[in-house]
């Protein structure tokens, strides 16, 4: 049984079930991705439509490197569905900048009405599950998700330039540079060859983890909340929904998340895109990859190309955020956590370009 009408069947027929969107007519059409020198190099490098070779990318900051990045991921796409910027109703921009600023100053030399959001390196789930919520009501029938990180502008807003050299523990991570775009529609502009069946909204989750070189601990009992919610709000067991990737909780942080799942009488054996970015005997990336571009990379060149080409079914991306800021990191807050999920399935469609 496909995953949408077992949804549905649990469901009863109802679209919310609990915290959880039940959609049946959300699809992606197709998907761009440009990633950075470093990411390049990675074990997915093959499978990334544009590597750059330098992280400046003829810019004069590396905030303006970013917004490049965000424009350019935005054009692939484009490109690659033959499309104008102005044939998408909306477009749904994220990163991880002050006052979203990647996002907004990318979108500024595009014909596109822009929506700008932020949940840390969460924001590419949300995304997705947003417009295939818009989708599926008939508010639109072509949204474009993008969002972008950048190691170097990231590092000096959270923690240290890297030209200081800053000595970093195990359990940090390495943020993502890159920029993915992704088309998502409803079945009035054509659908796509993958489904968006659910969107399981997070919430904030604050475990009192102060550490910004352990992100994994600060956002695994959030992805364990969501993913057990979704779980009980669809009335599934975890079996049916195929792999189920998290976003950035890499090496220190997806034992942790397995763990209170287990509490809960949830068995789980998570694959983790921070983890499967890149390739720890040749790139020192300490416990893994993040940043909002680290899900979307491994969606874009592996979630996403397994499910077009029929090797899984249905998959979950949980991705994860920590919703700290410079400021409150500094006041000695803690940092809460949130994780959004959706559910992807085959849909035996051909067209678009995922």
């Amino acid at each position: 049984m496909a995953m949408t009408a077992a949804v549905v069947e649990s469901a009863e027929n109802r679209r919310r079930c609990g915290r959880t969107f039940v959609l049946r007519d959300a699809w992606i059409a197709g998907a761009a991705s440009v990633a950075g020198p470093t990411e390049g190099r990675g074990p997915l490098g093959g499978r990334f439509d544009r590597i750059e070779t330098g992280h400046l990318l003829g810019q004069a900051s590396w905030e303006m490197a970013e917004a490049e990045l965000a424009r350019r991921a935005f054009m692939r796409l484009c490109g690659k569905l033959a499309l104008e910027p102005g044939d998408f109703d909306l477009l749904l921009g994220g990163d991880l900048l002050n006052q979203t600023v990647a996002s907004s100053f990318a979108a500024r030399s595009l014909d596109v009405p822009l929506c700008g959001l932020y949940a840390a390196c969460a924001t590419f789930a949300e995304g997705l599950g947003l417009a295939a919520t818009l989708c599926d009501a008939g508010f639109c029938r072509r949204v474009a998700v993008a969002v972008s990180s950048h190691h170097d502008a990231a590092e000096r807003q959270y923690r240290f330039p890297t030209e200081l050299g800053i000595q970093r523990p195990p359990t940090a991570q390495w943020t993502a540079t890159g920029s993915v775009a992704v088309a998502v529609t409803s079945g009035a502009a054509g659908g796509g060859p993958v489904r968006l069946a659910a969107f399981t909204p997070g919430r904030v989750v604050d475990f009192a983890v102060q550490d910004p070189y352990h992100m994994g601990a600060a956002m695994a009992p959030a992805a364990a909340d969501t993913l057990a919610t979704l779980l009980e709000d669809l009335r599934q067991s975890p079996e049916t929904l195929g792999p189920v990737y998290t976003g950035d909780l890499a090496r220190a942080g997806v034992p942790l998340c397995e763990a209170l799942l287990a509490k809960r009488g949830v068995r789980l054996s998570l694959r983790d895109c921070g983890i499967e970015l890149y390739d720890p005997a040749r790139q020192d990336v300490h416990a893994g990859g993040s940043g909002a571009a680290c899900s979307a990379l491994v969606t874009a060149a592996r979630i996403l190309p397994d499910l077009v080409a029929g090797a899984v079914e249905r998959t979950c991306l949980c991705a994860t955020g920590a919703l700290h800021s410079p400021t409150t990191y500094q006041q000695g807050e803690s940092i809460p956590g949130i994780a959004h999920a959706v559910l992807l399935e085959r849909s035996g469609k051909g067209g678009g370009q995922a």
